[in-house]
Order: C-alpha cells, then structure tokens, then sequence
C-alpha cells in the first residue's frame, strides 16, 4: 500500500488531496497507528457516518485530540483548575471523565435535539436576513483601504474582521468590550486549531474562563433586561426550556471557533482559486448571480474543516471492515467532496456544477447551524471583492497556510496593484 497519512500530525497541510484520492482507491477505511484513527474517506461512507449517530458518536469525540496533546505539567493543571473555577464546572463530574460542559456538536440525540430546537431560534432566515444590510456596512469598511490605495491583505482585513464583528453585534456585545472579545477568540481559536505541538492549554483556558467570566454578567443582564440578539433569544424563559449560563457560554465559543473560523477561511479558500483562474473571475464580473454558485463550489473544492472526529458507539462495519466499540474515526469530509464516485472531474474548480449534497457544512443531526449566515457573509464580501480582482495580484508568489490539522485556509493573502492597474 503506497498511502502514508496521519491525521494528527502535520504531513499533508500543503496539498493533501492527492493523499486523500489515494485513500479512497486503496484505503477507504484506513488505520493511522500514530493518530489511533480510522480515516474515513468515500463520500457514501463519510455520509453513513453522518447519517447515524447511534453508531458514530459526537459525545466523547474530542478525546482523542486531548490524548494526543502534550503531556500536562503543573502550570498547567493551574490553568486547568482556574478554568473550572471561572466556569463553575463540578470537578467530581470532571473526574468521573464525564465532559462537564459539552458544545451542542458533542452531543448526541436526544439531548442534542432539545438543545439545538433552543439555539435554532436565535438563527432563523428572518433573523439571518435582518443582518444583510449590516454586513455590507462592515464590508464597504473592509474594502475602504483598496479605494484609499492602502496595502489590502484579503484574511486580515476582510476575511477575519467581517465574522468576528457580525458575531460581536449579534451577540449583543458592547462596543468598547469589542477589542477583548477579539483577542479572546483570536486566542481561542489559534490554540485550539492549531498542530497538536503548537497547543498552549494556558492560553486556551485563560482565553475560555476569561469569556466564560464575561458572558456571565451579560446572561445576568439579559436575564433582566431582553434586548434584541442572540443571548436574549437563548434565555428567554418564555420560550421554554432556556440555556443556563454555562450552556450560552460554550454555544457562544462554538460561535467563535466554527463560524469565525468557517467563514474566514472559505473567502479565504474561494479567493485564492479566483486568483488563479481570471476566466472565472471574468465570468463573475458579467454574471454577479453566479456568485453563491462560486461560494458553494468553493465549499466543495476546498473545504475550510479537512474532518472531524467521531467515537464508535458499539461494533460496526462499514466498508468492509469491523471497527470497534470506543475507537475513533476521522471523518474526512474534504476527501469525500473530492470524490470522483459523488462529484465528476473533482479537481476541477467549476462553478456550473451541480454541488448539491457537498458535506462541507456536514450531514443529518448535526448540519451546521450557522451555515446560512456563513453564505451571507461570504457572498456580500466575494460580491465587493470580485470586482476588484481584475485589478489585483497577491503580492507573494507562495500562500501560507493557517497550521492546522483540522481547518484548511490561507493565514495570509496580501494583494496588490497589476502593474496595468497602476498605470
């Protein structure tokens, strides 16, 4: 067998879908010994998993990214239990290996179910919808520095700025509380992305029970007095059941890590394939509509989260083979949206192609609940952004990578004025 991969370690950041289609041709279930993984690559398998999470648990999932951190020393377990502390986390319950506070993704039915019927109000269409003309005010804002002739870097000044500030209104943060906000998610999502080497549990848990502090006294106010976003729709005793302090604070983390992180590297993602194909950008320019057929096909090509983990809930087979209860699987969903047995020619960034059933966002119980306000935000910022890209070139003939072994997008992409441009 000529395939090598291990999804824990940092081998295949820089093109791993030559990696991926070997997988599916030899190994559609492979074992990686150094990660303890099964890696499921097929689009009919990866979908199965999806499908049944009786079999293929969300709860526990995460285990295998903890055990194959680096080993705790005594600052850390410092960290560990100020985290607890700011959180008001039971240790008993944590020492028993029960997660004490789980996010709705590591959650199975029905649990799962009667908390995401609650989050579920907070990101209706006409809620989703509402914050369109919102948007495009940040966005005009981001692409001021173009007009004014300033260097323009597409991650840092309009891939990261738009989420991270459409998060923060939505959740009905403080203006003046917004720089903090910021840095606790920049901090949050770089330990928590990042290769296993690369993890700083201080910075992490400092970052977590710092927001879970702050989250607590917004809850309380909002408790009193509703206003209109996200956190007041979650405690709202009136619609039922309400989400407790803790439960808002780790939806509001999951805000900040899946949809910050989703949404920047898949503007990320769809520039830098704009950028190496100017007939496409040329065809977006006549034909604007085309745009969420571009973002889609942009989802499928080159997904922003390469897998995700799932915990084996008693003996199955799957592929052929048996894999048993309590071991874990990587589910590689940028494997199955490069697969030729779902996708025709998948190499090839076309953006007439039929991509209904690409699982960038997942499948079944667990289909991102912030997808729709994802596709907003990347359609107002390509439809700002593609206009200009004739124009444009990246200043850097190389396109670093955000080092991370789950997401994929660029860590930078600084363009600059064609010389026609300039002239």
């Amino acid at each position: 067998m000529s395939v090598d991969y291990e999804p824990l370690l940092p081998g295949h950041w820089a093109d791993p879908y030559e990696t991926y289609r070997k997988l599916r041709d030899e190994a559609p279930v492979y074992w990686a010994p150094k990660s303890e993984l099964w890696c499921i690559s097929r689009y009919e398998d990866v979908a199965h998993v999806f499908r049944t999470p009786e079999d293929f648990s969300s709860e526990g999932a995460s285990e295998i990214l903890v055990r194959r951190g680096r080993r705790l020393g005594l600052k850390d377990l410092m960290e560990i239990g100020r985290f607890m502390l700011a959180s008001r986390i039971n240790p008993l319950i944590a020492m028993r290996g029960r997660d004490p506070s789980p996010m709705i993704i590591s959650m199975d039915p029905p649990r799962h179910d009667a908390l995401r019927s609650i989050v579920n109000r907070g990101f209706t269409p006409r809620r989703v919808q509402a914050w369109e003309s919102r948007m495009k005010e940040i966005v005009a804002g981001c692409m001021a520095r173009l007009s004014d002739d300033k260097p323009f870097d597409v991650v840092h000044d309009l891939a990261i700025p738009l989420p991270i500030t459409v998060i923060a209104e939505v959740l009905g943060i403080e203006t003046e509380r917004r720089a903090q906000f910021k840095q606790w998610s920049d901090d949050i999502i770089a330990s928590s992305t990042s290769g296993m080497d690369g993890i700083s549990i201080g910075k992490l848990l400092r970052a977590m029970g710092a927001l879970h502090r702050y989250l607590r006294g917004v809850v309380q106010e909002r408790r009193r007095e509703p206003k209109d976003d996200v956190i007041s729709v979650l405690v709202d005793e009136r619609q039922g059941a309400p989400l407790d302090d803790r439960e808002v604070a780790q939806f509001v983390i999951l805000l900040l890590i899946a949809g910050n992180e989703t949404t920047t590297n898949l503007i990320g993602n769809a520039t830098r394939a704009l950028l190496d194909r100017p007939e496409i950008v040329s065809e977006l320019n006549e034909q604007p509509e085309l745009i969420p057929a571009m973002i889609e096909e942009a989802l499928r090509f080159d997904s922003p989260i390469q897998y995700l983990i799932r915990r084996v809930a008693r003996d199955v087979e799957i592929a052929g083979t048996r894999l048993k209860k309590d071991s874990h699987v990587a589910v590689l969903v940028a494997s199955a949206n490069r697969d030729e047995r779902q996708f025709k020619d998948p190499d090839r960034f076309d953006i007439h192609r039929n991509t209904k059933g690409h699982l960038a966002f997942g499948l079944g119980v667990h289909f991102c609940l912030g997808a729709s306000l994802a596709r907003l935000e990347a359609r107002i910022a390509l439809e700002a952004l593609v206009p200009e890209l004739p124009h444009l070139e990246r200043r850097d003939p190389e396109t670093p990578l955000v080092q991370s072994l789950v997401v994929r997008g660029p860590s930078t992409l600084p363009l600059v004025r064609t010389h026609a441009s300039a002239a």
